[in-house]
């Protein structure tokens, strides 16, 4: 994704100030455990577990959900209330929270910038002027306020985990971002974007240590960019190294512009040796069928970020042909260039682009399938469907209740086409993360909007207002 040298983590050089205190301290604590709840004749559940109901969805007609604490204890018909909060679903679809794998959270803060460019153009105009100028590099405090805002949009809509992968412009960029995903209650995986400098790789190795291992909602990436060039190719293979030493995945963007053809990114992970099941590739759109063939048989997985691709003038993933090829494709975000966080948005025009394509409405992926790649799969991809992703009892409880009593939903004649085709974060009633709700009755539990609101308007004020000098002073 990226097309400039990498020189802005120079600053970062001076991290060792940064490492023994921050601005952002994480809690020793993560809350009392949360309340056994009973989740009461739901009309429909979706389990995304074939073993549990009809179906590739696990669909029941009409049931309960048991949730102990944080996990799924069980789902079954008549379960019995006992001392159990009870949630009433008659009416209601119950299904697991969407898993939304490729995002930048930052980016709320740049919402709107440069939307007549490409790829390369809004890097140029919107992201690499904030990295590449320590002076307007978004604060801790800026980048806590983007990150918080988006988060509680994400729940809006419905996201219980989502993979943020962070520029990590600064240390107290970083803690700032780390903060907002913990205070938010989602589960998220952090993604550190790091290059060969070794201030920077010490950070991460503290930042995972510190900030991400003690958190059970947590879990840490490697971020890092493909390329032969000089400056891209030392940085890359310095973070396919460090994804090995700390076990963890390493997280790239892949071909999301045709230009980036030229800078050969398959063969630069292959020569750092991180093709495998290890690596997610973020859009992935310009590959060639011999490079499909490579990426199934290293079990590489990708992430589709349709909304984003179709912004920015990227293409069209090639989502049936990965699909034939065994390659696991999930469903991403991709921060500011999505403008949204509307992950019913991301479902149906995954499908909708493929149809477009095909002339054909037979294509991959059909409506079950999306609403896999939303849940199930993009658990799949992270590894996490041991844990997270259908509605199986001994899970963690992530899951959400749907609303269909809606303007924008009613009257019922298919409920599971009409998740993804008139589905809108309003349908959204419940969402449960580890046990605990952060949206009830259709209201964002323990969230101030207006000051939400209010911090990341006056951040983006300040960085619209730095964007615009550097542009004039061109």
């Amino acid at each position: 994704m990226f097309r400039h040298k990498l020189w802005h983590f120079v600053v970062m050089l001076t991290v060792v100030i940064a490492l023994s205190a921050s601005d952002y301290p994480l809690s020793a604590s993560f809350g009392d455990n949360p309340p056994r709840t009973l989740i009461r004749n739901a009309t429909l559940i979706l389990t995304m577990d074939p073993g549990m109901g009809e179906g590739s969805l696990g669909v029941i007609e009409g049931g309960d959900i048991l949730l102990e604490g944080d996990t799924i204890a069980a789902v079954g018909k008549n379960l019995p209330e006992s001392d159990a909060r009870v949630v009433d679903a008659t009416g209601k679809i119950v299904m697991p929270g969407f898993v939304d794998t490729h995002n930048h959270l930052w980016q709320s803060l740049i919402r709107g910038c440069d939307t007549a460019g490409d790829v390369n153009s809004w890097l140029n105009a919107c992201v690499f002027p904030l990295m590449q100028n320590p002076a307007i590099t978004p604060s801790g405090a800026e980048t806590y306020a983007g990150v918080r805002l988006s988060t509680a949009d994400l729940i809006d809509t419905g996201v219980t985990t989502v993979v943020d992968w962070s520029h990590a412009m600064s240390p107290d960029f970083v803690r700032g971002n780390i903060q907002a995903l913990s205070d938010s209650g989602l589960r998220f995986v952090y993604a550190y974007y790091g290059t060969d400098n070794p201030a920077v790789i010490a950070d991460m190795r503290l930042v995972k240590q510190t900030l991400i291992d003690p958190n059970p909602l947590a879990t840490f990436e490697v971020a890092s960019h493909p390329g032969m060039e000089p400056w891209f190719f030392p940085s890359l293979q310095a973070m396919a190294a460090l994804a090995k030493e700390l076990r963890v995945k390493l997280h790239v963007h892949l071909l999301e512009n045709i230009t980036q053809r030229d800078d050969q990114p398959i063969e630069a992970l292959r020569l750092v040796n991180a093709l495998g099941p290890d690596l997610i590739v973020a859009h992935a759109i310009h590959l060639t069928d011999e490079e499909i063939t490579t990426l199934a048989a290293y079990g590489v997985r990708a992430v589709h970020n349709p909304l984003s691709n179709m912004r920015l003038a990227s293409g069209v993933m090639r989502l049936p042909a990965l699909h034939q090829a065994g390659v696991q494709v999930a469903l991403g975000s991709d921060g500011g260039t999505n403008d949204t966080s509307n992950f019913f948005d991301t479902m149906r025009v995954a499908v909708g682009l493929q149809r477009a394509m095909a002339l054909r409405a037979d294509v991959y992926p059909t409506v079950a399938d999306v609403l896999r790649m939303a849940t199930i799969d993009g658990a799949k991809v992270l590894d996490m469907d041991h844990q997270i992703g259908s509605l199986t009892p001994g899970k963690k409880a992530d899951l959400i209740i749907l609303n269909p009593g809606t303007l924008n939903f009613a009257p019922r004649f298919d409920w599971i086409s009409q998740i993804v085709f008139n589905g809108q974060p309003v349908n959204v009633e419940w969402v449960f993360v580890n046990g605990r709700s952060l949206k009830a009755n259709g209201r964002l539990v323990g969230v101030h909007i207006d000051e939400l609101v209010q911090a990341a308007e006056e951040a983006a004020s300040r960085i619209r207002q730095d964007l615009q000098k550097l542009d004039s002073a061109k």
